[in-house]
């Protein structure tokens, strides 16, 4: 399973890649995995302000629906547009060109609170 080091993570298998203020978030490896053929992703929070925790959109695969987490607070900026068109990019580059959002951080102390690669490893 491909974890990488620099990123962060959560508990729900969403990852955080920071760069100044702000910050991709995504789908981890395994959960893609987990989930299968990924068909659709949606998201519909584009501008709103957002906490830790909270739902900011769905990623649907072919069995299942599931919700996705924010990892910390802040404000969506961009939904990752190639996924309308091709959300199996999703299982290809789960960490690269498959990038869900990117949000404005409110507070960087939140990314404390989120797993390293080690204990995202010891997780799964």
């Amino acid at each position: 399973m491909n974890v990488p080091v620099e990123l962060k993570y959560t508990k729900e298998h969403e990852w955080i890649r920071v760069d100044g203020e702000e910050a991709f978030v995504g789908i981890t490896d395994y959960a893609q995995s987990q989930l299968g053929d990924i068909v659709f992703v949606e998201c519909e929070t584009v501008g709103d302000d957002l906490d830790a925790g909270d739902t900011f959109g769905t990623i649907e695969a072919v069995k299942t629906v599931s919700d996705l987490y924010l990892p910390v607070s802040g404000e969506i900026l961009e939904f990752n547009e190639k996924l309308e068109d091709e959300p199996e990019i999703v299982n290809k580059d789960p960490y690269g060109e498959g990038w869900i959002i990117k949000i404005k951080v409110d507070n960087e102390s939140e990314l404390d609170g989120l797993l390293s690669a080690d204990a995202y490893k010891a997780l799964i």
